[in-house]
């Protein structure tokens, strides 16, 4: 850290971090690593893919970080007939005979993409378009979409009937692929305490846009030593086959490895790791926090590894 503005902000992140998750506790019980991994994403200007049965209340945690950002939120239900337009708008005649654009949903700061999987590929483009770009084109004209801006896009892993999947191209532009397991046997008593009284618990407002930006902005400006940048693009070489940095593991298990968007993730991820840790410059450990997440949906195993079973989980482990 160079000055101590940035020495300041930093430490005003990790303690927003700190109060962040305090507050969003409150509501969500016992899913601490998804909150970490979507805060840091948020931090990142990242976009998550949260892969989960239903019920695991996916919903109810996008709603609450949105309140306790103090940011605005929409949920679009994604569904076999819903239209490019449903997302990003519309232009229609006024009663003056002009066209006027409608804004749609995606003009939002938190955007619940549910069950993205369900729609086919050319309304899965749209909310894509707006991912990469922070903006939406109608009829020609470019409308940007109001910072900070972050797409949590929900997945069910067990119903394939019907579903369009994400191609590996589109998925490679969410930072994290979180999977949501089930919650303990003493965080589903208090889910269920929680849930079946008439007392609702109530989140606080901790962070607003401008503060959020703030720290988006020191993330990049973070320093890194070369080590651990080399670190993390020698990791995503080794999930390549056939090349000079494969490993054995990596030749024999997959079809195809992470691309440089992964390396560029890792970093990023390392720093804001950093920065929630109360560190001001990442190590190698930073790295290894945010790798699986990152490559789970990055790297694609061969039919040699679906047959014998190896997961993409054990792949990564090895490669770490």
């Amino acid at each position: 850290m160079s000055n101590s503005n940035q020495v300041e902000t930093a430490d005003a992140l990790a303690k927003a971090y700190k109060d962040l998750t305090k507050e969003i506790g409150k509501v969500i019980i016992g899913q601490d690593e998804v909150v970490k991994l979507v805060l840091t994403s948020i931090f990142c200007q990242g976009h998550c893919l949260l892969v989960g049965v239903p019920g695991l209340a996916k919903t109810l945690l996008v709603q609450t970080i949105s309140n306790v950002l103090d940011l605005s939120y929409n949920r679009i239900q994604f569904t076999p007939d819903l239209m490019p337009g449903d997302i990003v708008g519309n232009e229609t005649l006024d009663m003056n005979r002009e066209f006027k654009f409608i804004k749609g949903p995606i003009f939002a700061n938190i955007i619940l993409a549910d069950e993205i999987n369900r729609t086919p590929p050319k309304t899965q483009a749209a909310l894509l378009e707006s991912m990469q770009e922070y903006a939406v084109t109608i009829a020609g004209q470019r409308y940007a979409l109001d910072r900070p801006f972050f797409v949590l896009a929900t997945q069910n892993p067990i119903e394939q009937e019907g579903t369009y999947p994400l191609p590996e191209a589109q998925l490679d532009r969410f930072m994290f692929n979180i999977e949501l397991g089930y919650p303990d046997f003493a965080s589903e008593l208090q889910i269920v305490k929680n849930t079946t009284s008439s007392v609702k618990a109530q989140a606080n407002v901790v962070l607003q846009a401008e503060q959020i930006k703030a720290f988006q902005h020191l993330v990049r400006e973070v320093p890194v030593s070369d080590n651990v940048v080399e670190y993390a693009v020698k990791l995503v070489h080794k999930t390549r086959p056939n090349t000079e940095l494969a490993t054995k593991t990596t030749n024999e298990y997959l079809e195809w490895g992470a691309g440089p968007r992964a390396s560029q993730f890792l970093v990023l991820g390392a720093k804001c790791n950093a920065l929630i840790n109360g560190k001001y410059s990442p190590d190698i450990e930073d790295v290894k926090a945010v790798a699986e997440p990152i490559l789970r949906h990055r790297i694609v195993r061969n039919f040699k590894a679906e047959a014998e079973g190896v997961s993409v989980k054990e792949i990564i482990k090895q490669l770490l």
